[in-house]
């Protein structure tokens, strides 16, 4: 294969070849394309059979997208991930407060950890935006909390934190959010795999999507 392809070449042909590989598989057209890119971003094709989505979570992922919802992460690596021009189309307001002076302050002071304290920022205005968290399961703990104890309602939670310390927990206490709250959305994968890189991938497939459905 020529090394001189574009890089919008070089994305097809990867496609092509996850495709070849996985071959038959028990995504619907909706889930699909965010499990590949998933692959694709990480070359682990384990996601194919780990990824999971509560009902209709990438339809109503793409109806507010679409509305231009807010979206909030836990990492910065996840923000800088995010395509850009994708947000700028749908008028979407993206932020990490992680790395905020006043949230350090207020996890030092409260001993905490700071991606408790953004996740509680991210949630100040009633936390009706796309939560995506790609790195602490800290925040999606919290995050939990917030729905349950303050009527946090987000429009989707990406949760994909990684690493041994909570990162499985805090997703199967997501997976048994569904039981509560049938209403919230939600992508998630089981085990201990996720990362700020696969977060990213998740909301861009998404965004495709909703640039797609328009």
């Amino acid at each position: 294969m020529s090394v001189h392809l574009a890089p919008e070449e070089i994305e097809a042909e990867s496609f092509r070849l996850i495709d070849e590989e996985v071959g038959t598989h028990p995504w619907g057209p909706a889930e699909w394309p965010v499990v590949r890119r998933a692959i694709h971003t990480s070359a682990d094709f384990d996601y194919v059979r780990t990824m999971v989505f509560s009902p209709r979570a990438v339809d109503r992922a793409v109806v507010a997208l679409r509305k231009g919802v807010g979206i909030v992460t836990d990492t910065t690596m996840a923000l800088a991930g995010i395509a850009k021009p994708r947000l700028e189309r749908f008028g979407i307001d993206a932020a990490c407060f992680v790395a905020d002076p006043e949230v350090a302050r207020e996890a030092k002071a409260l001993g905490i950890t700071r991606s408790i304290v953004a996740m509680r920022r991210g949630a100040a205005d009633g936390g009706n935006g796309i939560f995506v968290i790609g790195n602490a399961p800290t925040a999606l703990f919290e995050l939990l909390r917030l729905i349950r104890e303050e009527g946090v309602r987000p429009a989707l939670i990406v949760g994909l934190p990684v690493g041994f310390v909570g990162a499985a927990e805090s997703k199967e206490a997501l997976l048994a959010l569904e039981d509560e709250f049938p209403d919230i959305p939600f992508i998630t994968n089981r085990g201990r795999k996720g990362g700020s890189n696969v977060a990213a991938a998740v909301v861009n497939a998404l965004l495709i999507l909703a640039e797609e459905a328009g």
